[in-house]
Protein backbone atom coordinates (compact mmCIF):
# COMPACT_ATOMS: atom_id res chain seq x y z
CA UNK A 1 0.00 0.00 0.00
CA UNK A 2 1.43 3.43 -0.91
CA UNK A 3 1.73 5.99 1.87
CA UNK A 4 1.56 9.79 1.88
CA UNK A 5 2.49 12.29 4.55
CA UNK A 6 0.02 15.09 5.24
CA UNK A 7 1.39 18.25 6.85
CA UNK A 8 -1.19 20.09 8.95
CA UNK A 9 0.05 23.67 9.34
CA UNK A 10 -2.78 24.99 11.51
CA UNK A 11 -5.07 23.35 14.09
CA UNK A 12 -7.99 25.26 12.53
CA UNK A 13 -7.44 23.62 9.12
CA UNK A 14 -7.77 19.84 9.63
CA UNK A 15 -7.56 16.96 7.18
CA UNK A 16 -11.39 16.74 7.14
CA UNK A 17 -12.76 14.68 4.21
CA UNK A 18 -9.29 13.72 3.02
CA UNK A 19 -8.77 11.06 5.70
CA UNK A 20 -11.76 8.96 4.66
CA UNK A 21 -11.08 9.35 0.96
CA UNK A 22 -7.45 8.22 1.27
CA UNK A 23 -8.55 5.22 3.33
CA UNK A 24 -11.13 4.28 0.68
CA UNK A 25 -8.46 4.65 -2.00
CA UNK A 26 -6.14 2.32 -0.07
CA UNK A 27 -3.47 4.93 0.48
CA UNK A 28 -1.82 5.04 3.89
CA UNK A 29 -1.72 8.45 5.56
CA UNK A 30 0.67 9.85 8.16
CA UNK A 31 -0.77 13.12 9.54
CA UNK A 32 1.85 15.46 11.01
CA UNK A 33 0.46 18.46 12.97
CA UNK A 34 3.38 20.89 12.73
CA UNK A 35 2.16 22.95 15.70
CA UNK A 36 2.91 19.86 17.83
CA UNK A 37 5.51 17.81 15.95
CA UNK A 38 8.67 18.53 13.93
CA UNK A 39 8.82 18.51 10.14
CA UNK A 40 9.57 14.92 9.06
CA UNK A 41 12.86 14.10 7.35
CA UNK A 42 12.91 13.40 3.63
CA UNK A 43 13.30 9.66 4.08
CA UNK A 44 10.14 9.26 6.16
CA UNK A 45 7.70 11.10 3.86
CA UNK A 46 6.77 8.00 1.89
CA UNK A 47 5.40 8.13 -1.66
CA UNK A 48 3.88 11.63 -1.65
CA UNK A 49 3.30 14.79 0.35
CA UNK A 50 0.13 16.82 0.91
CA UNK A 51 0.41 20.27 2.49
CA UNK A 52 -2.86 21.56 3.96
CA UNK A 53 -3.90 25.18 4.30
CA UNK A 54 -3.72 27.60 7.21
CA UNK A 55 -5.50 30.73 8.40
CA UNK A 56 -2.20 32.59 8.70
CA UNK A 57 -0.39 34.38 5.86
CA UNK A 58 2.57 32.91 4.05
CA UNK A 59 4.41 36.05 5.22
CA UNK A 60 3.98 35.17 8.92
CA UNK A 61 7.09 33.24 10.00
CA UNK A 62 6.33 29.96 11.75
CA UNK A 63 8.66 27.64 13.70
CA UNK A 64 8.37 25.15 10.85
CA UNK A 65 8.79 27.59 7.93
CA UNK A 66 12.44 26.93 7.05
CA UNK A 67 12.20 23.16 7.50
CA UNK A 68 9.06 22.91 5.33
CA UNK A 69 10.74 24.97 2.63
CA UNK A 70 13.74 22.64 2.67
CA UNK A 71 11.49 19.56 2.55
CA UNK A 72 9.55 20.93 -0.44
CA UNK A 73 12.77 21.72 -2.31
CA UNK A 74 14.27 18.30 -1.56
CA UNK A 75 11.13 16.35 -2.55
CA UNK A 76 10.75 18.39 -5.72
CA UNK A 77 14.35 17.74 -6.68
CA UNK A 78 13.78 13.97 -6.56
CA UNK A 79 10.32 14.20 -8.20
CA UNK A 80 8.19 12.97 -5.29
CA UNK A 81 4.54 13.98 -5.89
CA UNK A 82 3.47 17.02 -3.84
CA UNK A 83 -0.03 18.49 -3.52
CA UNK A 84 -0.25 21.94 -1.92
CA UNK A 85 -3.70 23.19 -0.85
CA UNK A 86 -4.46 26.92 -0.30
CA UNK A 87 -1.62 28.04 2.02
CA UNK A 88 0.20 24.89 0.92
CA UNK A 89 -0.25 26.05 -2.69
CA UNK A 90 1.17 29.46 -1.80
CA UNK A 91 4.12 27.90 0.06
CA UNK A 92 4.90 25.75 -2.98
CA UNK A 93 4.87 28.82 -5.20
CA UNK A 94 7.21 30.83 -2.98
CA UNK A 95 9.67 28.00 -2.29
CA UNK A 96 9.92 27.23 -6.01
CA UNK A 97 10.54 30.87 -6.96
CA UNK A 98 7.10 32.49 -7.35
CA UNK A 99 5.38 35.30 -5.46
CA UNK A 100 2.28 35.60 -3.25
CA UNK A 101 0.16 38.73 -2.78
CA UNK A 102 -1.17 39.07 0.77
CA UNK A 103 -4.64 40.58 1.02
CA UNK A 104 -5.09 40.68 -2.76
CA UNK A 105 -6.89 43.72 -4.16
CA UNK A 106 -9.89 41.88 -5.63
CA UNK A 107 -10.81 40.61 -2.17
CA UNK A 108 -11.38 37.12 -0.78
CA UNK A 109 -13.02 34.12 -2.42
CA UNK A 110 -15.30 32.18 -0.08
CA UNK A 111 -17.77 29.39 -0.73
CA UNK A 112 -18.41 27.58 -4.00
CA UNK A 113 -16.27 28.99 -6.83
CA UNK A 114 -16.30 27.90 -10.46
CA UNK A 115 -12.85 26.94 -11.69
CA UNK A 116 -12.04 27.39 -15.37
CA UNK A 117 -9.39 25.05 -16.76
CA UNK A 118 -6.64 26.12 -19.12
CA UNK A 119 -5.57 23.91 -22.01
CA UNK A 120 -2.64 22.36 -20.13
CA UNK A 121 -4.94 21.01 -17.42
CA UNK A 122 -6.23 18.35 -19.83
CA UNK A 123 -2.80 16.67 -19.75
CA UNK A 124 -2.24 17.00 -16.01
CA UNK A 125 -2.16 13.62 -14.24
CA UNK A 126 -4.15 14.93 -11.25
CA UNK A 127 -6.46 17.61 -12.64
CA UNK A 128 -6.95 16.12 -16.10
CA UNK A 129 -9.85 13.80 -15.17
CA UNK A 130 -11.85 16.69 -13.65
CA UNK A 131 -10.85 19.17 -16.35
CA UNK A 132 -12.27 16.80 -18.98
CA UNK A 133 -15.74 17.62 -17.67
CA UNK A 134 -15.40 21.38 -18.18
CA UNK A 135 -15.57 24.15 -15.54
CA UNK A 136 -15.88 22.71 -12.04
CA UNK A 137 -17.10 23.89 -8.65
CA UNK A 138 -14.79 23.74 -5.63
CA UNK A 139 -14.87 25.17 -2.11
CA UNK A 140 -12.67 28.22 -1.52
CA UNK A 141 -11.65 30.28 1.51
CA UNK A 142 -8.69 32.60 1.00
CA UNK A 143 -7.52 36.20 1.14
CA UNK A 144 -4.04 35.80 -0.38
CA UNK A 145 -3.17 34.63 -3.89
CA UNK A 146 -0.26 33.39 -5.98
CA UNK A 147 0.47 36.47 -8.08
CA UNK A 148 3.60 35.24 -9.93
CA UNK A 149 4.18 31.61 -10.81
CA UNK A 150 7.59 29.99 -10.24
CA UNK A 151 9.89 29.98 -13.29
CA UNK A 152 8.94 27.12 -15.57
CA UNK A 153 5.59 26.47 -13.88
CA UNK A 154 2.43 25.96 -15.92
CA UNK A 155 -0.83 27.67 -14.99
CA UNK A 156 -3.64 25.11 -15.06
CA UNK A 157 -6.73 26.93 -13.80
CA UNK A 158 -8.25 30.29 -12.94
CA UNK A 159 -11.46 31.76 -11.57
CA UNK A 160 -13.35 34.86 -12.68
CA UNK A 161 -11.57 36.77 -9.91
CA UNK A 162 -8.02 35.37 -9.90
CA UNK A 163 -5.51 33.56 -12.14
CA UNK A 164 -3.18 30.86 -10.86
CA UNK A 165 -5.88 28.79 -9.13
CA UNK A 166 -3.71 25.78 -9.92
CA UNK A 167 -0.19 25.28 -11.26
CA UNK A 168 2.25 22.48 -11.86
CA UNK A 169 6.03 22.45 -11.79
CA UNK A 170 7.46 18.98 -12.18
CA UNK A 171 6.11 16.74 -9.43
CA UNK A 172 4.57 19.68 -7.52
CA UNK A 173 0.91 20.65 -7.94
CA UNK A 174 -0.62 23.61 -6.12
CA UNK A 175 -4.36 24.32 -5.90
CA UNK A 176 -5.87 27.44 -4.34
CA UNK A 177 -9.20 25.70 -3.68
CA UNK A 178 -9.91 23.28 -0.80
CA UNK A 179 -10.67 19.75 -2.07
CA UNK A 180 -10.58 18.46 1.50
CA UNK A 181 -13.08 20.87 3.09
CA UNK A 182 -16.70 20.09 3.97
CA UNK A 183 -19.36 22.84 3.95
CA UNK A 184 -19.31 22.88 7.75
CA UNK A 185 -15.56 23.47 7.90
CA UNK A 186 -15.71 26.35 5.40
CA UNK A 187 -18.59 27.83 7.42
CA UNK A 188 -16.50 27.64 10.59
CA UNK A 189 -13.71 29.57 8.87
CA UNK A 190 -16.22 32.21 7.78
CA UNK A 191 -17.47 32.60 11.36
CA UNK A 192 -13.88 33.03 12.54
CA UNK A 193 -13.46 35.81 9.95
CA UNK A 194 -16.60 37.61 11.11
CA UNK A 195 -18.68 36.53 8.11
CA UNK A 196 -22.04 34.75 7.92
CA UNK A 197 -20.91 31.16 8.24
CA UNK A 198 -24.44 29.76 8.31
CA UNK A 199 -25.26 31.31 4.93
CA UNK A 200 -22.01 30.01 3.45
CA UNK A 201 -22.78 26.49 4.69
CA UNK A 202 -26.24 26.72 3.10
CA UNK A 203 -24.77 27.75 -0.26
CA UNK A 204 -22.16 25.00 -0.18
CA UNK A 205 -24.64 22.29 0.83
CA UNK A 206 -26.81 23.17 -2.16
CA UNK A 207 -23.98 22.21 -4.53
CA UNK A 208 -22.07 19.74 -2.37
CA UNK A 209 -22.83 16.79 -4.60
CA UNK A 210 -20.84 18.51 -7.35
CA UNK A 211 -18.14 20.00 -5.09
CA UNK A 212 -17.52 16.70 -3.26
CA UNK A 213 -17.41 14.69 -6.51
CA UNK A 214 -14.88 17.08 -8.08
CA UNK A 215 -12.79 17.16 -4.91
CA UNK A 216 -12.74 13.41 -4.46
CA UNK A 217 -11.75 12.99 -8.12
CA UNK A 218 -8.71 15.24 -7.55
CA UNK A 219 -7.64 13.22 -4.51
CA UNK A 220 -8.22 9.93 -6.36
CA UNK A 221 -6.03 11.10 -9.25
CA UNK A 222 -3.31 12.22 -6.82
CA UNK A 223 -3.51 8.81 -5.14
CA UNK A 224 -3.08 7.15 -8.52
CA UNK A 225 -0.04 9.33 -9.25
CA UNK A 226 1.44 8.34 -5.88
CA UNK A 227 0.66 4.69 -6.55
Amino acid sequence: MPRVTVLQLDARVPIDRLAGWLKDLRVGCSLIPLYEKPVPPLGSVGDGLIILGGRMSVREPQPWSAAVADLIADLHSVQVPILGICLGHQLLAEVLGGEVSVGADAGPEDGPVEIEWLAAAAEDPVLGPVAAGGPALFAESHHDVVSVLPPGATELARSKKYPNQAFRLGSALGVQFHPEASPELVGKWADQDGQNGRELVRRLREVDDRVAANSRAVIAAFAEQVR
